[in-house]
């Protein structure tokens, strides 16, 4: 009688191979217990990942998807091979490494569609390279949404001091001011609200950070925070979320750290990520939200500059791993 197919709690992205991607993961693969490494698989080319071990001193063996087997201290790798011909070099931006970096998210997706995997990890990947490869998309999230077909998109940066939810992203400030709306505000709230529900917690404080300085000022400064902010709130409290807002910027994350809220919803990127790096910069975990699928990532680069040099830090990887768990052990439940 043949059993099914295995599923693996994590699908750990290569991201670009000409960066960190492959070293911190190797790390991060190393630092785990076997019967750890026994729930995760790695998608990208096994030959990268061997030099990559061999880079941090990391004994590891990679063994094909279909080939692994149960009780086997080995690492089960969904294979994306580096196509013949293609030269990538190591910390520079190419057309081959974007690619690469795309074809292991695409990858990834497959296997957790087809119930090989729960929850992805990315690697860093960088935008040049992606968009040099034909891929015009602002990063993972907006490559995610794409390739699942989802009509929006959230990022969550959690850390266990400040957590943040962005109304915008990967857009012009100029776009992310023609972003603040009701409705994507709403939109916004719910997904965050629906996300921490689903960890455990019971009734997620949320506050709702101002776009204007000092909330607009009764006008003074915008209308945006009354016109199309407030209103938001007011609508949410009515159907019984715990939300606050629009609090002042240049306070609501402060107040958030000290244990006031659960949960920051930030108006634009720089807004919710400067806070967040600047408190947990190594622990930072980024969250895809309002995906089909679920999805954690390191939040920072490839890091071109100390790449493929054995010196690579993988303690963010270790979050990412560590919080795309607790989604696995969340859908199990």
């Amino acid at each position: 009688m043949n059993s099914s197919p295995r599923c693996y709690e994590i699908a750990i992205t290569m991201g670009d191979p000409a960066g960190i991607g492959p070293e911190i993961i190797c790390r991060a693969l190393s630092a785990m217990s076997a019967a750890e490494r026994a729930t995760a698989m790695i998608i990208g080319d096994p030959a990268i990942y061997r030099r990559a071990a061999a880079s941090v001193g990391a004994a590891l063996e990679f063994v094909p998807l279909e080939q692994a087997e149960s009780g086997k201290d080995h690492v089960a790798v969904g294979v994306v091979e580096l196509p013949e011909g293609v030269e990538i070099l190591d910390g520079q931006i190419s057309a081959g490494a974007g690619d690469m970096a795309f074809r292991c998210v695409q990858k990834a997706v497959e296997l957790v569609q087809a119930r090989r995997a729960q929850v992805i990890v990315t690697a860093p990947l960088n935008k040049a390279a992606l968009h040099e490869a034909g891929h015009h998309y602002d990063g993972h999230t907006g490559m995610l949404a794409s390739l699942t077909g989802a009509p929006s998109s959230f990022m969550l940066l959690a850390s266990e001091t400040l957590s943040t939810l962005h109304v915008s992203t990967h857009v012009s400030l100029r776009e992310a001011i023609d972003r603040v709306t009701p409705e994507r505000i709403i939109a916004t709230v719910e997904a965050g609200h629906a996300h921490l529900v689903a960890l455990g917690m019971q009734a997620p404080r949320i506050a709702v950070a101002g776009l204007n300085p000092h909330c607009g000022e009764g006008g003074i400064f915008g209308d945006e925070d009354s016109r199309c902010i407030a209103p938001a709130v007011e609508r949410l409290r009515e159907r019984g979320f715990d939300v606050s807002g629009p609090i002042s910027a240049d306070t609501v994350f402060y107040r958030a750290s000290k244990g006031e809220f659960d949960l920051v919803i930030a108006q634009y990127h720089d807004q919710g990520h400067i806070p967040v790096k600047l408190i947990a910069f190594d622990t930072t975990v980024n969250v895809s939200l309002g995906l089909p699928l679920q999805r954690t990532s390191v939040d920072h680069g490839t890091a071109f500059d100390i790449a493929w040099q054995g010196k690579a830090d993988a303690t963010n990887m270790g979050s990412a791993i560590a919080y795309a768990r607790r989604l696995a052990s969340g859908a199990k439940a």
